[in-house]
Parts: C-alpha cells; sequence; structure tokens
C-alpha cells in the first residue's frame, strides 16, 4: 500500500520524502530510507515488546548494522532485558545500543523508585524522554514501530513524518494484527516471554498491566490512568511539551 497523501502544510518536511520514495512498500521502503535517504544517519527504536520482532527482522533483512535504540529505564520486566538478547543474537543486529536514564537524575529525582506513583509524566519524561533525546543527537532520522492499530494517538499516523528536529519513519504504520502474526509464524520470531500470560504491550513493570477485554492492545500500559503515550512521540525537543 503505497504511503498515505494525507493534507499536510506546504512547508511540512515530510512532504518531500513522501513525494520521492511514496511509490516504495515493506522491505523496498524500509531499504530507501536507510541506504538512501538518511545513510548512516538513522536509528531504530525499539522497546523489544511484543511486537518489535518483526521490524527488527525487516531492518536486520536491510541493514543488520542499522543503529538500534534499546531504553533500558531501569523498571523493565526481567522477561524483555532477556527478550532483547534472544532477538539480538537471532536476528544478527549488531548494533544494539543499550539507553539508560541518566544515574545522577535518579539519585537526585526518584531515589526509591516511587516517582512513578506520584508523578508518572515526570517518571517517563526522566527514564525515557530525556535519555531517547541525548541517544537521537547524532541521527537526522529514526524508525519505530507505532501502528495506527494502535488507537489513541497513533490512529491517524503517516509513514513518514517530521516532528520538528527529526524525521520519524513508521513503515508497520498500516499494519492489521492478522499480518503482525502471519509474519511470526512465517518467519519463525519468536515470541515475547509475557504473552503466555496475556500480556499484548509491555512497558516498565509498574506501570504495565493486562489489557481489558474488548480494547485496544495498548490498554494495559499505564493501567487506570489517562495517559496511553509515555511522552517521547510528544516530547519539547519535538516541538511539543509532555
Amino acid at each position: 500500500m503505497p504511503l498515505d497523501s494525507g493534507v499536510l502544510p506546504d512547508d511540512d518536511p515530510a512532504q518531500e520524502l513522501k513525494a520521492q520514495y511514496g511509490h516504495l512498500t515493506g522491505l523496498d521502503f524500509l531499504d530507501a530510507m536507510i541506504n538512501d535517504a538518511f545513510p548512516g544517519r538513522i536509528a531504530v527504536s525499539s522497546s523489544f515488546g511484543t511486537e518489535s520482532a518483526v521490524l527488527l527482522h525487516q531492518v536486520a533483512q536491510v541493514a543488520p548494522a542499522t543503529p538500534v535504540l534499546f531504553l533500558d529505564t531501569g523498571m523493565l520486566f526481567a522477561q524483555t532485558i532477556q527478550y532483547e538478547k534472544k532477538l539480538r543474537t537471532q536476528l544478527g543486529l549488531t548494533d544494539v545500543r543499550v539507553i539508560r536514564p541518566d544515574p545522577d537524575y535518579i539519585k537526585s529525582y526518584d531515589p526509591d523508585g516511587t516517582l512513578h506513583k506520584r508523578d508518572t509524566d515526570s517518571c517517563c519524561h526522566m527514564r525515557k524522554v530525556l535519555p531517547m533525546e541525548h541517544a537521537l543527537q547524532p541521527f537526522d532520522a529514526w524508525i519505530t514501530g507505532r501502528k495506527r492499530i494502535h488507537g489513541g494517538l497513533r490512529a491517524t499516523l503517516s509513514m513518514i513524518e517530521h516532528d520538528g528536529k527529526h524525521y520519524k519513519i513508521n513503515p508497520m504504520v498500516d499494519w492489521t494484527p492478522e499480518q503482525i502474526k502471519a509474519a511470526f509464524t512465517g518467519h519463525g520470531l519468536p515470541r515475547h516471554p509475557l504473552e503466555v500470560m496475556g500480556y499484548t504491550s509491555v512497558g516498565c513493570y509498574p506501570c504495565t498491566g493486562l489489557p481489558e477485554a474488548g480494547t485496544d492492545s495498548r490498554s494495559g500500559r499505564w493501567a487506570g490512568q489517562d495517559k496511553t503515550e509515555c511522552g517521547i512521540h510528544k516530547a519539547p525537543w519535538a516541538g511539543e511539551g509532555i
């Protein structure tokens, strides 16, 4: 399916890329982004969550040395850490960069690890947004696994965006659950260990619960709170506030 045309402002930097690469799909699109549009200047962000293996498998097919930015917040499930190591080895990813929050910030603002109970947004900002901002500094673009089926703010995503500082490439934006399942089966990709327990989206363990019946796959994230995003995709350095 070609890139959505979407009505964009005339000065939107994504317009030019869409015009140049909008006819491409699948691995051809990903290859163009990594090797043509942004050679040496693009990274992949991955949570190594329940759907991550599909995108990482595609990246490994195109360019396994592409930098993969993995945020270890210090509050991830042990199963996610294990899964990252397994996928890294199985897919042959050669440049997985484990990104961690500043230990001085943790010591100053969350010494007892309870900030998430008092101020979830500040916890995410310190443990996710700020480390990602630093990790993205060498790059002009980054690839994400966001999809419209996630709902919320993601329901109207485009395949190419510009956040005010970086291009964001979303190659799986229009994928369906059926396509994701078929990719896991067809390529023999391992599932996240927590899926057998019913988790459909996995983040930090204090703020991740099981999804409610009839809700989208990310409904277990920040369960019971009016929050659907950590803030990375609405960060101050992306031109918006959290």
